[in-house]
């Protein structure tokens, strides 16, 4: 079973995953899929501690998966970046990801030229990003109302990040799973930083 479908709902109250399912099955039908792997979510796509998701990445990492098919890209991602971020890490795994509605195909040449285009854009829209945090951070500390990040706070788990390492994941997967940096991933593993990973 080289082929994940991925579904996914924002909430478990009110919202169900019949219809993607129902075209999923449609085209898995069409395609003459037999064997294949389901992940579902009932929550939503800013979050990246979904179980089902976890679960897909974990299988990815361990090169179970080939190709990933959803139901629109946004199933997996609500922000261009993050979606940008998974998209990439995943292309760089020779995964290909199929989104039936959209009818994108992200696999081959013409496939990796569009992923390019969403990464370069992904990368424009980030250093915007940090050039107006930078700015409002400026501003704040003028006012003196800026003090940083608290001590003791984190943004992801550190007990997810040592999970993540038992199963056997380097530290670059492990801050793409948390989407965190390298070197917050090499802090909560209360490792020293070596020169290639």
């Amino acid at each position: 079973m080289r082929t994940a479908f991925y579904i996914r709902v924002s909430s478990p109250r009110g919202q169900k995953t019949d219809s993607q399912r129902a075209e999923l099955e449609a085209w898995r039908t069409r395609q003459r899929l037999k064997a294949v792997r389901w992940f579902e979510d009932k929550d939503s796509a800013t979050n990246f501690q979904r179980p089902a998701f976890q679960q897909l990445q974990s299988a990815i990492f361990k090169g179970e998966i080939e190709t990933v098919v959803v139901w629109k890209l946004d199933r997996l991602a609500r922000s261009l970046k993050d979606g940008i971020n998974i998209l990439a890490d995943w292309c760089k795994r020779d995964v290909r990801v199929i989104a039936v509605t959209q009818q994108i195909d992200l696999s081959g040449t013409v496939g990796h030229l569009i992923a390019s285009l969403l990464f370069g854009i992904a990368e424009m829209e980030l250093q915007h990003t940090k050039e107006r945090q930078a700015i409002g951070i400026a501003l704040a500390r003028q006012r003196g109302v800026y003090k940083g990040r608290l001590a003791g706070t984190t943004k992801a788990t550190p007990k997810r990040a040592q999970e993540l390492r038992r199963q056997g994941l380097t530290v670059p997967e492990i801050a793409n799973a948390l989407n965190v940096s390298p070197r917050t991933v090499f802090n909560y593993l209360h490792l020293s930083r070596p020169h290639s990973v």
